[in-house]
């Protein structure tokens, strides 16, 4: 702690956290979710209950005229067995709207993965750290710290040289995303990069991010956490999940759908209601699953190991995938007039594959999340978009 000031400490509590979907107290401090309880004690693997408990989307909002902050945390970093580090995860703030400043925080546990495949892990602790931001504007102003992305952050501790109050409501729309590792923000490099907080900011939305590394699969405890969730706003990024990890045949899939949407309309009857198929993704397009990690030139890579001979016996692939989704919308559209179907290659296509290739061959680069925001927000948020003001 620095003691330059008579710092005011303040509990970290539910309040003063937007993104989130529950909160875990633990021995250290506040644990952010983004599923509810009830839907973790169904989740079936350790892949998911890491993905959900990174805070993806989720910051810390505030009213202050605070100078300078401080904020102790407990990160979970991962790490590969065999690779260079990561880089520690960034903490972005924000000063009325507007990125402000950065920070990270040393030390904190290490989750090490000792298995790609399996994605079994061992466990290092480590001690808390500070994130400090400092010289900030010396009046009233709201206050978001974006945690990272891809570190389960523990927050322990809030200090500032002023007092704090929660952010009031700014009477933004509450948009509900839920989607694989793009979502989630996979190759991005700070928290309000990736591709669903750009949008959200480009179309004045409060987002809650439900994209989670690998386990964008139609369960369905994720379609009654969206279906009892407040939105005003949804969409859904369907398919690359469910190709790449081979989980189910056409057979499977089309009910899947239907009964992930029945569940979220059983809460939420009339709220517009976005279905995005996958963007570009040419390993997939025809291939189908599994996918498995590639390592040729020491490089991680993935590629497709299906025949795609077998889509004749309903083995999925992404074009089945986009086939399937546009027409399930437009079945269902016909009773269902707030519900829409965006082609995810209208977020990222053939062009935008040439400008910013795939660096493994399945996660944009952090250039290509600010292209796929972009045009999300154009086509969703924009005129004649299923978010377009006044659809509401």
């Amino acid at each position: 702690m620095n003691a330059e000031h008579d710092w005011i400490t303040t509990p970290v509590t539910a309040d003063l956290l937007r993104g989130h979907l529950d909160v875990e107290t633990t021995a250290h401090g506040l644990l952010p979710h983004r599923l509810p309880a009830r839907a973790r004690r169904q989740i079936p693997d350790d892949q998911l209950a890491m993905a959900e408990a990174q805070p993806s989307g989720v910051r810390l909002a505030f009213r202050t005229r605070a100078t300078d902050i401080e904020l102790d945390t407990l990160p979970t970093k991962r790490a590969y067995q065999g690779f260079p580090a990561l880089p520690d995860g960034v903490y972005d703030l924000s000063v009325d709207g507007t990125p402000t400043a950065q920070a990270t925080v040393a030390g904190g546990n290490v989750r090490t993965i000792t298995d790609m495949v399996t994605q079994s892990s061992e466990l290092t602790e480590g001690p808390v750290g500070t994130a400090r931001f400092t010289g900030l504007p010396e009046r009233d102003k709201d206050i978001e710290i974006w945690l990272p992305h891809t570190e389960i952050t523990e927050l322990v501790a809030l200090r500032t040289d002023a007092p704090v109050e929660p952010m009031p409501d700014r009477g933004r729309r509450v948009w509900l995303h839920h989607g694989s590792s793009i979502s989630h923000g996979s190759n991005a490099t700070r928290p309000t990069g990736i591709w669903p907080a750009l949008a959200a900011s480009l179309g004045g939305a409060e987002l809650v991010n439900l994209g989670f590394g690998g386990s964008a699969l139609l369960d369905p405890f994720t379609a009654r956490a969206m279906r009892d969730a407040p939105a005003d706003l949804i969409s859904l990024k369907i398919g690359i999940n469910v190709v790449n990890g081979d989980v189910m045949r056409l057979r499977a899939f089309g009910p899947a759908v239907h009964g992930f949407l029945d569940t979220i309309r059983e809460g939420h009857p009339a709220t517009p209601l976005l279905v995005v198929s996958p963007i570009l993704c040419p390993v997939q397009e025809d291939t189908p699953g599994p996918l498995m990690p590639d390592f040729v030139g020491g490089t991680l890579r993935f590629k497709a190991t299906g025949d795609p001979a077998d889509r004749a016996t309903g083995r999925l692939t992404l074009n089945v995938i986009r086939d399937e989704l546009a027409r399930i919308v437009e079945q269902r559209a016909a009773d269902d007039p707030e519900l829409y179907y965006l082609d995810g290659r209208e977020l990222y296509g053939e062009k935008d594959y040439a400008e910013f290739p795939l660096p493994d061959a399945i996660h944009p680069d952090p250039a290509a999340h600010r292209r796929i925001g972009e045009n999300f927000a154009r086509l969703a948020f924009g005129d004649g978009g299923a978010f377009a003001t006044g659809t509401v």
